[in-house]
């Protein structure tokens, strides 16, 4: 048997070597199920806000070109000078990017959430709750042409209510909860800023990217015509425009978008842009490549893990060497090879680690079901195949120089050792 030593040979030995040191067994993993277990909540963290930020930014639509004074996307520290001394974009603006051939429409937003010193603007009902963390925005009725928001019931407001500053109003599904929780809002009025809004309409509930409720839900949102929007917070003009390109245009149309406000802003020739432009595919593009950023340092820390597993797997090989120094030469002295005692103590590390592996996966992946609560979890399919190959190697690499160290071991000290 030992001369037709065989891998599954080997693993057999090396797993009956590990069940009947289990304590020791488990306590040298413990390094190795730490890093595999961090390895998959990283993972699966990242991959959740990934898909969670994709979903969130393609409900816009993907064939959308967000337009903004500011740069839209992630921002990091504070805006350069030249960004905050921006004028910001017009009604106007959006009406000369409604009317180019490749644009399906243009609409603007403008938040009144707050006024003009700042303070946040009260929302009203009649069941007496009060709020100022409703996200208030005045648009057009050409909301209706974008996938921004789902009308659930009741209907859009009107270009005559539009025209005419009509106070009427559509609210999202967390307003009906906070505001309308037994009954339906549809007639029903709600006091913006001092003034009465008669819902009209009630959208759907959106995607929300860390299962927000509350204040932050992204549908805690008051859409109302940009008229009534301006009775609220008079002069204001920060506004952001949604361009939706016809299909099969986008990329026509973000050049025409482009050069028609380089124009209306008169951009000098060779100069960069004093507006931000958008996709939702450049803006996923942009939070992922944060989010990888943060990931490969993770992995790294994570790492720090292994390694400290790896060292114990190395000094519990050592030991065992020692401990088995007659074993070994008994081997050899029955012809076993220099090969056959490295494969074995090589199998035998590996097989520890590997179990370490599996361990750290099984818990990794139970947490993540406990981490979704709180936070958009997936686990990808590469993060449980590189956490148990990643587990393995660590084995190989930490075992060879113990496997190296009894192969080279001489038969007849061996024998005498006690």
């Amino acid at each position: 048997m030992i001369l037709g030593n065989t891998f599954i040979e080997n693993f057999k030995m090396a797993f009956s070597t590990l069940r009947n040191n289990k304590l020791r067994s488990l306590l040298t993993i413990v390094g190795v199920v730490i890093g595999v277990i961090t390895v998959m909540l990283i993972s699966s963290i990242i991959s959740g806000i990934n898909v969670a930020v994709e979903k969130q930014i393609e409900s816009f639509g993907t064939n959308s070109i967000f337009l903004y004074k500011y740069n839209v996307g992630i921002q990091i520290g504070r805006r350069s000078r030249e960004e905050r001394m921006r004028k910001p974009l017009t009604m106007e603006d959006a009406e000369s990017i409604r009317n180019l051939p490749t644009i399906e429409t243009a609409v603007p937003f403008l938040d009144v959430s707050s006024d003009r010193w700042g303070q946040k603007i009260l929302v009203k009902g009649d069941n007496g709750k009060q709020s100022s963390s409703v996200r208030l925005q005045g648009t057009t009725p050409d909301i209706e042409k974008t996938t921004t928001e789902v009308l659930l019931q009741g209907r859009w407001f009107t270009q005559g209510e539009n025209e005419t500053k009509s106070d009427v109003a559509l609210i999202g599904q967390q307003v009906v909860e906070s505001y309308f929780p037994k009954k339906s809002p549809l007639g029903e009025k709600i006091e913006i800023g001092g003034r009465q809004f008669r819902i009209i309409g009630v959208l759907e509930k959106r995607e929300e990217l860390f299962g927000g409720d509350g204040s932050n839900s992204q549908s805690n949102v008051i859409y109302m015509p940009m008229g009534s929007a301006l009775r609220i917070k008079p002069n204001s003009d920060d506004l952001f425009i949604l361009a939706v390109a016809k299909n099969g245009f986008l990329d026509e149309a973000k050049d025409q978008v482009q050069d028609l406000l380089r124009v209306r802003r008169q951009v000098p020739y060779g100069e960069p842009n004093n507006f931000s432009m958008e996709t939702a595919d450049s803006i996923i593009d942009q939070f992922k490549s944060i989010t990888q950023g943060v990931f490969l340092a993770m992995v790294v820390i994570s790492s720090v893990g292994l390694m400290i597993g790896g060292i114990g797997v190395m000094n519990i090989m050592l030991v065992s060497v020692t401990e088995r120094t007659r074993e070994i030469g008994i081997r050899k002295a029955i012809g076993a090879k220099r090969s056959d005692i490295l494969l074995q103590f090589l199998v035998e590390a590996m097989t520890l680690t590997g179990f370490g592996g599996l361990l750290g996966l099984a818990i990794g992946w139970s947490l993540t079901f406990l981490i979704a609560l709180v936070f958009p979890s997936y686990v990808p399919l590469w993060a449980p195949i590189l956490g148990f190959f990643a587990s393995v190697g660590i084995g190989l690499v930490f075992g060879l120089f113990p496997a190296w160290k009894a192969a080279r071991l001489d038969p007849i000290e061996s024998l005498r050792y006690e």
